[in-house]
C-alpha cells in the first residue's frame, strides 16, 4: 500500500508575521530604541512642525496639481523664484515620500516627528546592511558589534543633531542615509541591479551629491574582487555590462521624471533651483563665483577638518561655530581610518565612493551653515563607518572605545545645544 506524502500546512498570515518579527527582532528592537532616544532629544520640537517645512509645501503643491507653491511660503529661507512663481529649491523625493501624509494633514503636517521616524528607520536599515555584510563574509563583525556600529552612526556622528529637528536641510540628510543603506543592501555583490538602480535614483533625488555614489555599483560590477585593476574589469565583461544596464534601467524612470520636473520649472534638466535662490545670503557669492568654484575650497576644508570648538574664558564656556566643526572633533573614530588593521574586498570600492561623493562638495558655495558639525558629511558617513567596521579595529580596545565614547559625548552636546533655524 502506497503511503501518502505528508505535507505541512501552509502557514497563515499571522504565523508569517510572527516568523518575520522573530527573525528581525534585534533590528526592530534597535529601531524602536533609537526612535525613543531621538524623540526624547527632539523634545518640544517633536510635537510641532519645523520652521522650514519646504517639503511639506512641495507635497501640498503636487496634490493641488501645481509645480510652484500655490500659497505664500512660510519664510524667505532657501526658496527659488522665477518671475512671480516660487518653487522649492531642493530635489523632490522627500516631498514625494510625504505625499500620503500631507494628503491627510495638509500644510500642517509635522515634518519634525516625521524626520525622527526617518532617523530611526535609517539606523535600522544601516544595521540590516551590516548584518548582510556579515552573512556574506565581507565583514567579520558579530551581532553585538553590528549593533555598536549602527549606534555610532546614530549617536556618534552629526546624524544625531540632524535627525531630531525636522527642517528641509536635515530631513533630506537623514532620508539620504536611509536610502543609501537600502541602495547598498542591493548593490553589494550586485545582488539586485534593478532595485539598486531604483534606490540609487531615490537617494540622488533626496541629496544630489549622492549622484556620485553610483560609482559603488560600478566598482562592484566591474571589480567583484575589489582590485580596481584594468585586468579584472575586462574579465567576463559581457555579464558585467548587463548588470550595469539593469542598474541604469532601474534608475532611469525617476531620473527622467525629475529631469522633466526641473525643465518645467527652471528650463534646464540639471537645475534644481539653487541658481534661482530668492533673497538668500549666498546670492552674492553665486553671482560672482557660481555654485562651484575653487574659491570655496579653503572655507569648506576648514569646516570639514580644522574648525574647532569655540572657547570663552569669562565666564568659561565651550561653544561651537554655526559654520560647523571638524569631522575629527564630532566623530574622532574617523582617525582610525588612517591605520586600518585589515583591507578586505570592499576597502577600495568604499574609499573610491567616499572620494567621489565628498570631493565635489568641497568646491560648493555652501559649507553647510548653519550646523553643529559638518552636516554634508552625512552623504558619505555610511561609507566611512563601513570602512571602520571592515577595517579590523577591535571595538573593545581602549583606543576604539575611548574615541567612540568621545564621539557620543560630543554629539549628545550637539543634540542638546544646536538651535539652528528653529528651536
Amino acid at each position: 500500500m502506497t503511503e501518502l506524502a505528508q505535507t505541512s500546512p501552509t502557514p497563515t498570515l499571522l504565523e508569517r508575521v510572527r516568523a518575520f518579527l522573530w527573525a528581525y527582532r534585534v533590528p526592530i528592537a534597535f529601531g524602536v530604541a533609537a526612535f525613543c532616544v531621538l524623540a526624547a532629544f527632539s523634545g518640544k520640537r517633536f510635537l510641532r512642525q519645523s520652521k522650514a517645512p519646504h517639503f511639506v509645501y512641495q507635497a501640498a503643491a503636487f496634490l493641488e496639481g501645481s509645480l510652484a507653491l500655490p500659497v505664500d511660503p512660510p519664510n524667505q529661507e532657501d526658496w527659488a523664484k522665477v518671475g512671480e512663481k516660487i518653487y522649492v529649491s531642493f530635489p523632490a523625493m522627500p516631498a514625494a515620500v510625504m505625499l500620503p501624509f500631507v494628503a491627510l494633514w495638509g500644510y500642517q503636517f509635522n515634518d519634525t516627528s516625521f524626520t525622527v521616524v526617518l532617523g530611526a528607520l535609517a539606523l535600522l536599515l544601516f544595521l540590516l546592511l551590516l548584518r548582510r555584510l556579515s552573512s556574506d563574509g565581507d565583514s567579520k563583525r558579530g551581532e553585538w558589534e553590528n549593533l555598536g556600529f549602527a549606534a555610532i552612526l546614530g549617536f556618534g556622528t552629526v546624524f544625531f543633531c540632524c535627525a531630531i529637528r525636522g527642517e528641509v536641510w536635515f530631513t533630506a540628510e537623514v532620508m539620504g542615509v536611509g536610502f543609501t543603506s537600502l541602495y547598498l543592501l542591493f548593490a553589494t555583490r550586485t545582488r539586485r541591479p534593478v532595485l539598486a538602480g531604483l534606490l540609487y535614483a531615490m537617494a540622488t533625488l533626496t541629496r544630489t551629491p549622492l549622484l556620485f555614489a553610483g560609482v559603488f555599483f560600478l566598482a562592484e560590477a566591474l571589480w567583484p574582487n575589489g582590485t580596481l585593476s584594468l585586468a579584472e574589469a575586462r574579465t567576463d565583461l559581457k555579464p558585467k555590462l548587463r548588470k550595469l544596464g539593469l542598474f541604469a534601467a532601474g534608475a532611469a524612470p525617476l531620473a527622467l521624471a525629475h529631469m522633466a520636473f526641473n525643465h518645467a520649472r527652471f528650463g534646464s534638466i540639471a537645475e534644481f533651483g539653487h541658481r534661482h535662490l530668492w533673497n538668500n545670503r549666498v546670492n552674492a557669492d553665486i553671482a560672482k563665483w557660481g555654485l562651484f568654484d575653487y574659491h570655496y575650497l579653503e572655507r569648506n576644508l576648514h569646516a570639514a577638518f580644522t574648525r574647532l570648538p569655540t572657547l570663552s574664558w569669562e565666564p568659561f564656556k565651550i561653544g561651537y561655530d554655526a559654520h560647523g566643526m571638524s569631522l575629527l572633533v564630532t566623530t574622532p573614530l574617523l582617525l582610525l581610518l588612517l591605520w586600518p588593521k585589515e583591507k578586505p574586498r570592499l576597502h577600495r570600492a568604499l574609499w573610491l565612493t567616499v572620494a567621489c561623493t565628498a570631493l565635489p562638495g568641497l568646491f560648493y558655495q555652501n559649507d553647510g551653515y548653519m550646523q553643529f558639525g559638518f552636516r554634508f558629511s552625512l552623504d558619505y558617513t555610511p561609507y566611512l563607518l563601513l570602512l571602520l567596521a571592515l577595517g579590523g579595529w577591535r571595538m573593545r580596545g581602549k583606543l576604539f572605545a575611548t574615541l567612540a565614547v568621545l564621539g557620543v559625548v560630543v554629539n549628545t552636546w550637539g543634540a542638546l545645544a544646536f538651535r539652528g533655524y528653529s528651536w
